[in-house]
């Protein structure tokens, strides 16, 4: 659970902060709420930004629980960026706590959401009062940067965020965001066509949570998870006899684990419908740099790959 904290000094800020102790009293100081988020402004910021991530590489901002040093980060910044739509449960208690004076920008404004299932299993294990700040995810699944061009409108606003917070910035912030939605706009095209190529017969895949829904609605592949849109609720053993049911109906051609979750899951999954395991699927978080998707353009080239693989025997 999230405990309040205060931040006494000054010096304590500067100490527990994060940011680049390098850094030119002019950078602007961005703190990203998680490693995707991180990598989008990355690109449209470059060397003018300070940058400080909140949820790590292969970390999970479902259940995330911040340390003081974040509240430290987002006290100093000048932007904070967050996805929005309900996902980082732990942010807007960090936000008070931490006394910020930045821009706080949805950099999912403007994405048509899809509907979402509410978690119905975690409702009677969590509601002792050791859980009263347990989250919850809305109407709507927050996972909208799994469609490329939903990510082109995280960009757009990121970029509009640096240049109302650094005018001086705003040509150099423009530049590379027309660069890389040029780069965004081939990664979709690529996508379409790979999945494309998989016959619509085998189309039907498995993973540990339902955080795919925007690749499914944008590309055409159709994902089964056991667990909701969020990673807190644990699936059941109905959860999992029903999936099981679903994947012999539908007859599935792969299951996969995420980078965020515990394997053992679908593992046992895999042993009762005699599928495979595929390989890992990065969906709330990117891998560490030298890992297969360590930026979102990598992600979706990993996670595209592996996919097909397994799909086709390959």
């Amino acid at each position: 659970m999230f405990r309040t904290f205060r931040i006494a000094t000054a010096a304590s800020l500067l100490t527990l902060c994060g940011f680049a102790s390098g850094a030119s009293a002019a950078d602007l100081k961005v703190v990203a709420s998680f490693s995707i988020i991180a990598d989008l402004a990355k690109n449209i910021g470059g060397d003018r930004i300070d940058l400080k991530t909140l949820v790590p590489v292969d970390g999970d901002a479902h259940t995330y629980e911040p340390r003081p040093a974040d509240a430290a980060a987002l006290a100093e910044a000048n932007v904070v960026l967050v996805n929005g739509l309900e996902l980082e449960g732990f942010m807007s208690r960090l936000i008070e706590t931490s006394g910020t004076k930045a821009s706080v920008v949805q950099v999912s404004k403007g994405v048509k959401p899809i509907k979402g299932e509410e978690d119905e299993h975690h409702d009677e294990k969590k509601a002792d009062a050791g859980h009263e700040e347990h989250h919850h995810h809305g109407e709507f699944d927050p996972h909208a940067w799994q469609s490329v061009r939903n990510g082109e409108i995280y960009v757009k606003n990121i970029a509009k965020a640096f240049c109302e917070a650094d005018k001086a910035g705003c040509d150099t912030y423009k530049a590379n965001e027309k660069a890389y939605l040029e780069k965004l706009d081939a990664l979709d095209k690529e996508v379409r066509a790979e999945i494309d190529s998989i016959p619509r017969s085998k189309r039907v895949i498995i993973t540990s949570h339902d955080a795919f829904g925007y690749f499914e609605h944008e590309y055409g592949l159709k994902f089964l998870a056991p667990e909701g849109i969020s990673t807190e609720a644990e699936a059941s053993a109905a959860d999992v006899a029903k999936l099981v049911d679903q994947v012999k109906e539908d007859k599935a051609s792969a299951i996969f684990v995420e980078n965020i979750t515990n394997p053992r899951l679908v593992e046992q999954i895999a042993k009762e419908t005699g599928l495979k395991v595929g390989g890992t699927l990065y969906s709330d978080a990117l891998s560490a740099a030298d890992g297969p998707a360590s930026t979102y353009i990598d992600m979706f080239h990993h996670n595209v790959k592996t996919m097909k693989a397994a799909i086709l025997g390959s």
